[in-house]
């Protein structure tokens, strides 16, 4: 299982909520409004944007899903 943060920029809220919905259905915690982390193995990772991509249809937007190194992520800073 690969840890990983996706992020997305879409102007359609209806579309936008059900991407969020779908990421938390995958396990995904959001860590801010647009981006969510996780771990998924590849093929539900696959699964996962294959499904955003059906929800985005024609209307388009953008949405990145990067792998995080594990010791990477457990360097990260943050302020809450």
């Amino acid at each position: 299982m690969t840890h990983l943060l996706l992020i997305y920029d879409i102007t359609n809220d209806r579309i936008r909520t059900k991407v969020a919905t779908a990421c938390e259905d995958y396990g995904l915690d959001r860590v801010q409004y647009s981006a969510f982390y996780g771990r998924l193995n590849r093929n539900l990772q696959e699964e996962l944007m294959l499904k955003i991509e059906n929800l985005l249809g024609d209307e388009g937007g953008k949405v990145q899903l990067i792998p995080i190194a594990h010791n990477e992520w457990n360097r990260r800073l943050t302020l809450e």
